[in-house]
Parts: C-alpha cells; structure tokens; sequence
C-alpha cells in the first residue's frame, strides 16, 4: 500500500463518504468510488485493499481526525464540566458540518460484518478512553460523584450522544444539531454531579 499522506488517499476517501452516503455502502461499487475521485478503478488498489479496507480506513482516518480537534479543544479547559460540554458539543458540530460523514457512520458502519465492526470498536478506543480521562478527572476533582461506574456512564453518554445524532441523520438533519448539545449536557451533567 502506498503512504497515507499522498493526496490521492485522501481524495479517495472523501469520494468514498460521498458515495457510501449516497448509495449505501453494500452499493458502492469501488468503480463508483473511483469516479467520483477522479482516479482509475486500479488506482484504489494502490491504496486499499478492497471496499472494506476502504471503509475502515476512512473511519480511522476520520475519527482521527475528530479526535485530535476534540482533544485540542478540551485541553484549552480547566473543568471537567466544561470540558464534557465542549465533547458533547464538538461531537454535534463536527458531524453537522460534514453530512454525509454522518449517514456513513450512523448507518453503514452498522451494517457491516463482525469483522468489520471489531475493526471499527478499535478504532472508537481513542475517543473512549477521552471520554474516561474527563470522567475521571471530574471525580477527582469533586466536579462529579465520586463512585461513578466510569465505564458504565462512558456508555450511557457515548449512547446518548449516538443516538441524538442518529435521529438527526433519520429525520434528514431538517434541525440544528448543535442546538442540542446544552440540554444533552444539562441532562448528564446533573447526573454525574455530586448532589451530596
């Protein structure tokens, strides 16, 4: 396989999410892909294996990306709670932003095979283990209750969080995504708080 860093992996990518969006991922034909790219069929060959290699690779590729500004923008905080709203808050943003980045990983990546979503859970480890270091923190800091199961509310908020952006994919994004993330944070919040 070629670098990553060559532009035509990145262009093959977001050609991918287009088409994936657009005609599900078991009807998107690599030659589709490749089209869109504006590359040859051999071409996606030099960079991905098949299909699937594709989807995994756009996912890791992507989620990376939203990891990496999620951290950025939480290490600028002092709180644990400020720091939970600016998650939650990111979460809605980036994926309003980029649509049909949305349908892909709403839909398609849950209608893939066992293989592929245990390359997928691998993936989400990164943002999960974000989403623990915050908990944690607001543990030991007082912000939130101090017996928290962390990897049972990591659950219920990384669920939450999926779910209010799978119905805004459902319902074709006809309202803001963002305008949801002070109630969705009101709502954990006061759940994790120390009401002691």
């Amino acid at each position: 396989m070629e670098n990553k860093s060559k532009p035509k992996y990145k262009l093959i990518l977001d050609a991918a999410v287009d088409v994936i969006a657009e005609n599900g991922y078991h009807h998107s034909q690599v030659s589709k892909i490749a089209k869109k790219a504006g590359v040859a069929d051999g071409t996606i060959y030099l960079y991905f294996k098949n299909k699937e290699d594709i989807l995994v690779s756009l996912f890791e590729e992507k989620m990376g990306q939203f990891v990496s500004r999620i951290r950025n923008e939480i290490d600028q905080l002092d709180r644990a709670d400020e720091k939970l709203y600016k998650l939650i808050e990111m979460h809605f943003s980036q994926l309003a932003e980029d649509p049909s980045l949305a349908i892909v990983t709403q839909l398609e990546l849950r209608q893939s095979n066992k293989t592929l979503r245990l390359k997928i859970n691998d993936v989400l480890k990164g943002y999960l283990a974000l989403m623990d270091a915050i908990l944690t923190e607001g543990m030991e800091d007082g912000t939130f209750y101090s017996q928290l199961n962390v990897q049972l509310v990591r659950q219920v908020l990384f669920g939450t969080l999926d779910e209010v952006v799978t119905n805004w994919v459902m319902k074709d994004q006809r309202y803001e995504l963002v305008d949801q993330a002070e109630d969705v944070h009101y709502l954990i919040y006061n759940g994790l708080r120390d009401h002691g």
